[in-house]
């Protein structure tokens, strides 16, 4: 029993280490926390937010740079939603919170049919909310509790649904340049969330209280990229990479490349080609500099066609 305890433990460390890794490289890579920031938490009371809020207090501790952490929790006045919970949870914390009452579930069912999917008013809804309430703290960034997989089921949802390759920034500056929003758990899967969760017990509120016809969307894709992954180890992770190597001009968006006004260049010596109509040495230098990081990458994608 002993033995079993202490590998559960060491497993644990383990997760809780690659967690806190992951975090922590987002944080570095896109500068998503600074010397004195105030970082808006949102909690909604499942695992992932949970979590979040955990290896941030974690991270803390330790971090080259002081920053303040302050948790608050949107109570859309859904039905059944368990108010007492979060109190309870975040009072336990050394951490200041907040939980902030807005009946914006009346207002959605006021204004959206029977039937039609609420979650684009509900998020605005909630998002303007967040957003107000971080300024009135004076917080400078909010801190939002998607991981890996939300961000790559959000770019097949966009997809397939609303025909735009769109998902979801690891950091975003609002519209109105007022509030700046990080995803800190942007490298992290929801496996190891979900492990984290398991062993810390938070105490989890359902996520499936509106029934919305987007969840459902998203659960269908989260279907299907599970059977890919099952089928192809690893897939998942090379579509969330093909996101932070994005090529515009091999794409068809005229905003982001000026097609129109494309002029040839010619002035530079031209590939030389050997009498056997093999690639010159030129071509191959060339060719193997383009490709020296991207090889291994570019094999999985063959392998997984």
């Amino acid at each position: 029993m002993e033995g079993s305890n202490q590998k559960s433990r060491l497993e644990f460390n383990k997760l809780q280490k690659r967690l806190r890794r992951n975090v922590g490289r987002a944080i570095i890579e896109y500068n998503m926390i600074e010397q004195g920031d105030k970082i808006m938490v949102c909690l909604s009371g499942g695992k992932d937010s949970y979590g979040m809020l955990e290896i941030l207090r974690g991270l803390q501790r330790t971090a080259p740079v002081e920053f303040e952490l302050v948790a608050v929790n949107l109570d859309q006045k859904q039905p059944g939603f368990p108010e007492h919970i979060l109190p309870q949870y975040l009072e336990g914390l050394d951490i200041e919170f907040h939980i902030v009452e807005k009946d914006t579930y009346s207002v959605v069912k006021s204004v959206i049919p029977e039937g039609k999917t609420t979650c684009g008013l509900c998020s605005r809804l909630r998002r303007g909310t967040l957003y107000g309430f971080a300024e009135s703290i004076g917080a400078s960034k909010i801190a939002l509790g998607h991981h890996r997989d939300d961000i790559v089921e959000t770019l097949f949802l966009n997809l397939f649904y609303a025909g735009r390759l769109k998902a979801m920034p690891p950091k975003l500056l609002s519209d109105d340049k007022r509030n700046i929003v990080i995803r800190p758990l942007a490298f992290c899967t929801e496996a190891d969330l979900q492990m984290f969760a398991d062993y810390k017990e938070f105490p989890i509120i359902p996520c499936n209280l509106c029934g919305s016809q987007e969840n459902l969307q998203r659960q269908a894709i989260k279907g299907m990229l599970k059977d890919w992954d099952n089928q192809h180890p690893g897939r998942i992770e090379t579509i969330f990479s093909a996101l932070t190597r994005v090529s515009p001009s091999q794409l068809a968006d005229k905003k982001l490349f000026d097609f129109a006004n494309l002029t040839l260049d010619r002035s530079n010596s031209p590939t030389t080609i050997t009498t056997d109509n093999s690639l010159g040495n030129s071509a191959v230098q060339a060719w193997q500099t383009e490709s020296k990081d991207d090889s291994s990458d570019e094999i999985s994608v063959v392998q997984l066609g």
